[in-house]
């Protein structure tokens, strides 16, 4: 619902409304123009926040438009009051606001028409069109930004003039503001004329699509990384763009909503976004060869239609999640899985992926993650909390959060010897559930607190030099981060989508600088506080990988996340927030094997910390190496080469499907047998002539 200035700024408006009503029938001038710059204030403060609130006032007919027409309703109604109903100004007034409100509608039709017309069918990033088309500036953002909230407010020199002449009986106070309001509106109107029509809009359609393709001509794309979803699922395909740029044949990374784009991080690859199905199925892919898909879902059809591509599942995720086994997989020719776990878990579900169709290909990604060499001797050790969202039913085995997390959470903070705790959440906690939303914040509360009197005990605070280690880190990293955001704005400085794909060729030795900037930035970010410092860890940075780093073990539910920690060798726990059991859980859910069970009262915590804290207190670490390779793979080669070669094998699949249909198609093969013959060729061969159509 917002946050509590934001819920403060919604109820103070609001309330404004019946005050002002009020102050109008009492009449009082001096009441009502404090009531209405109440309204103003908490208005603009909303939108400038972008409120999830003002959403939800429009739902509820109290949107903008009518706000502002209520207020000068009853600005109206305080001069009938003030007696001034007969008198010149109170026609002035309500004339005046009626053609102030009438402008609001080529207003927003220009506004409208200007964002449609500046719509590219195809949005581009690392794509050279601007040497094929002509794309000219969006306009000045000011004009279009909040354009409906700034034209209303053009309201302000009458509504103070209507004011003034009723506080003094002035009337050239109104016939000044009002005039001014109405010029102000006329003008913003007329300024935005030029943008609809001529050169200061882009090609049409057809003009740009034909400079797509002719682009895809020349770069010749091989493999193709395709996506499509929600703006919150954008991190399932930043987590392959790493993995893109490292291929050996020429990647494409192809997106089918504009939030994705918008969502997308940095990369030197280039994409192109395609929100048309029609739009994609005419584009000339008859380059690409393979074509991979990070996730199952519905759009996925429009480019699973190509026939002379080879498709390929290589997922978001490695887990024994009923989503890793989904049976829409087997639409795909391949399906690509880390290491052996992956096809057993295909084989056990009984799906339809066929075991042929199954390569282990690793985990390039994995490669950030560093191997466990035991706890420094300077260091208490770090124990992680990654429990993941609440997912969309109320299976309680679906996350720790609900039924243990406090319980974990306070046993790790009150452990001794003592640990650190890092609280690492899902991104999607809480978006479902207010309970599981709930609990997080208490979770929170409870590691901030507990960090605060860690803060304030000697034990921890007084290591020689740390604190001075500590402040030069934080000077470090204010100057990364002034850096990063100096990048950040020299790459985002475009306009709308228009301008994003005219200028959106990444610089390459800014992005490499970037990624050594953010190498940088997280090594100051662990130094900027202690090593026993508890921590709540949201947001991009530090990414789940550096936590795995500086963590000595982990606690987690049922995910990738502890398909990729195993990578590491640590010890880790995986709550059976369902009450399976041990065994059952363990056998249910191969990532558990070589991990402590908790039960929902985390009870086993001293068996992880044990295990940590001594090497010959881990019983499991022979068995987290075994499970690592059965789930991973093996180390060498390395999972980037293997993921390669897979590539460059199945490309090979699909350049000798394509000859041979070629071929066939061209009667080279007249010895093709008819059991392996499509329909139209069997017919062909045995002698039909009836035309066969297809659709």
């Amino acid at each position: 619902m917002g946050s509590a200035a934001e819920l403060a700024a919604a109820a103070l408006m609001m309330l404004g409304y019946p005050c002002l009503m009020l102050a109008a029938l009492v009449p009082s001038v001096y009441a009502f123009a404090a009531a209405a710059a109440v309204t103003y204030l908490a208005d603009h403060f909303l939108h400038r926040k972008g409120s999830y609130l003002i959403n939800r006032l429009g739902k509820v007919r109290a949107g903008l438009s009518i706000r502002f027409l209520v207020r000068q309703l009853l600005l109206v109604l305080l001069l009938a009051r003030l007696d001034l109903a007969d008198d010149l100004v109170f026609y002035w007034a309500t004339a005046g606001f009626i053609a102030f409100y009438g402008l609001q509608a080529p207003h927003g039709a220009l506004v409208t028409l200007i964002r449609n017309r500046r719509r590219m069918p195809v949005a581009t990033r690392n794509v050279d069109l601007a040497s094929r088309i002509r794309i000219p500036d969006a306009p000045p953002r000011r004009l279009l930004a909040r354009s409906a909230e700034k034209m209303l407010h053009l309201d302000l020199p009458a509504v103070g003039g209507v004011l003034a002449a009723g506080a003094t009986t002035a009337a050239r106070y109104a016939y000044l503001g009002i005039a001014v309001t109405l010029g102000l509106g006329v003008l913003y109107v007329l300024v935005l004329l030029p943008y609809i029509r001529g050169r200061r809009i882009p090609p049409r359609a057809d003009v740009v699509l034909a400079a797509v393709d002719d682009w895809l001509a020349s770069y010749r794309p091989e493999t193709v990384l395709y996506f499509s979803g929600s703006k919150d699922s954008a991190y399932q395909v930043n987590m392959w763009l790493e993995t893109m740029e490292q291929l050996d044949s020429r990647p494409l990374i192809i997106l089918r909503e504009r939030a994705i784009l918008a969502n997308l991080a940095a990369t030197t690859v280039p994409v192109v976004c395609v929100p048309g199905g029609v739009h994609l199925m005419n584009m000339d892919l008859s380059s690409v060869r393979v074509a991979l898909y990070a996730a199952n879902v519905g759009k996925n059809i429009h480019m699973l239609r190509v026939p002379t591509v080879k498709h390929v599942f290589i997922g978001h995720g490695d887990s024994d999640k009923l989503a890793s086994v989904n049976p829409f997989s087997k639409v795909y020719d391949e399906v690509w899985t880390a290491g052996r776990a992956g096809r057993d878990r295909y084989a056990i579900a009984d799906v339809g992926v066929r075991d042929d169709d199954i390569v282990e290909v690793g985990r390039p990604q994995l490669a950030p993650i560093r191997p466990w060499a035991g706890v420094p001797e300077d260091r208490i050790p770090t124990v992680l909390y990654a429990p993941t969202w609440e997912g969309w039913d109320d299976n309680p085995g679906n996350t720790s959060i609900l039924l243990a997390g406090e319980n974990i959470v306070r046993k790790l903070i009150q452990a001794d010897p003592p640990v650190r705790v890092l609280y690492k959440p899902h991104p999607f906690t809480g978006t479902r559930s207010a309970q599981a939303k709930a609990v997080h914040q208490r979770i929170t509360a409870l590691v901030v607190k507990a960090a605060a009197e860690r803060a304030a005990d000697p034990r921890f605070t007084t290591a020689a030099g740390a604190a001075a280690d500590r402040t030069a880190a934080r000077s470090e990293l204010a100057r990364v981060e002034a850096r990063l955001a100096a990048l950040a704005g020299a790459a985002g400085d475009r306009g709308d989508e228009a301008e994003a794909t005219r200028d959106g060729l990444v610089d390459v030795a800014r992005h490499e600088e970037a990624a050594r900037l953010r190498g940088e930035w997280n090594d100051a970010y662990w130094r900027s506080f202690g090593s026993w410092e508890h921590r709540v860890v949201t947001g991009a940075r530090p990414r789940l990988y550096d936590c795995f780093n500086v963590s000595d073990a982990m606690v987690s539910d049922i995910s990738s996340v502890v398909s990729d920690f195993i990578a590491s060798g640590k010890p880790y726990a995986v709550t059976d927030s369902a009450g399976l059991g041990a065994e059952e859980f363990k056998r249910h859910n191969t990532a558990v094997r070589a991990a402590v069970v908790l039960s929902n009262d985390a009870a086993q915590l001293g068996e992880l910390l044990a295990a940590v804290r001594d090497a010959a207190a881990d019983p499991l670490a022979a068995e987290r190496t075994e499970l690592r390779q059965y789930l991973l793979g093996p180390d060498e080669p390395a999972s980037i080469d293997q993921f390669n070669a897979a590539v460059d094998g199945l490309a090979r699949k699909a350049e000798a499907r394509n000859v041979g249909q070629a071929a066939r198609a061209a009667g080279v093969a007249p010895e093709t047998p008819l059991a392996n013959a499509v329909p139209g060729q069997r017919m062909a061969a045995a002698g039909e002539t009836d035309t066969v159509v297809t659709g």
